[in-house]
């Protein structure tokens, strides 16, 4: 039988003074409590999201699966709403969670997201609908996958709708800071794949980057985004042959 629920809407933070504000703001239609779990964050991101009426919590980041679950575990209502700093609802997305927050009928909901890429929405290469589970029970599931790239695992024969609109995500600012971000993402890709038994040769290093690129720029229409769609297939390669060659360096760190 459908009734209303109450939202607890979780944001995981370090260093996000630019984007918290946007953040929290789209969520405070929607949410009953804002808690932001910020690892130690040395600018002004704890004192904006304590002006937004978010409960700040503090806690060591030990990756993005296990940050957001501690995360889930703090709320005080079971449906969660979560949300990276740097995304935000969009005014129809409002709309719908407004709409089965008042009649709650699905364990878990989920809805596109749109990027913008150097100020660019981006709706090709594999980027969008991009859809993602972000209103859910806590009952039903919790955070999994691979640091870094997270996602909801629900748990068997839960039922899952669509909602409409689009969670915005305002990426990267710079192609500089993308690149700066595939570093730090390879190398925690890389180390996740050495502890989960993964191997790295010269098939996976040449073969999977080659592939990334066609896939992200021709199969999935990358190059009807222009110049940053020929960008991003070109970093997503670069991306993914980063972190072979760093999980083939951690074997050979290993074998000594």
């Amino acid at each position: 039988m459908a009734q209303s629920v109450k939202i607890s809407a979780t944001v995981i933070t370090y260093n996000e003074e630019k984007n918290i504000e946007r953040c929290l703001r789209s969520l405070l239609p929607v949410a009953d409590e804002l808690l932001v779990v910020d690892s130690f964050s040395a600018d002004k991101t704890e004192e904006i999201a304590l002006n937004m009426g978010a409960k700040v919590i503090k806690n060591p980041f030990e990756g993005h699966v296990q940050q957001k679950n501690f995360a889930i575990d703090q709320a005080s209502y079971d449906i969660i709403l979560s949300l990276d700093a740097d995304e935000a609802l969009d005014q129809k997305l409002k709309d719908s969670i407004l709409s089965v927050k008042e009649n709650w009928e699905y364990p878990a909901y989920r809805f596109n997201r749109l990027t913008s890429y150097c100020g660019q929405w981006i709706r090709h290469g594999g980027w969008y609908p991009d859809r993602k589970i972000r209103l859910w029970d806590r009952r039903c599931g919790r955070w999994g996958g691979d640091n870094p790239h997270d996602k909801v695992i629900l748990k068997e024969n839960t039922r899952l709708a669509y909602i409409s609109g689009d969670l915005l995500h305002y990426s990267f600012h710079s192609i500089g800071q993308h690149i700066q971000v595939l570093n730090s993402y390879s190398e925690i890709g890389a180390r996740e794949a050495f502890q989960k038994g993964k191997k790295s040769g010269l098939f996976p290093i040449v073969g999977r980057s080659v592939f990334r690129f066609f896939r992200g720029y021709f199969w999935q229409a990358g190059f009807r985004d222009g110049y940053y769609g020929f960008i991003i297939a070109v970093i997503s390669a670069f991306a993914t042959f980063i972190k072979y060659v760093k999980l083939k360096e951690i074997y050979r760190e290993a074998k000594k």
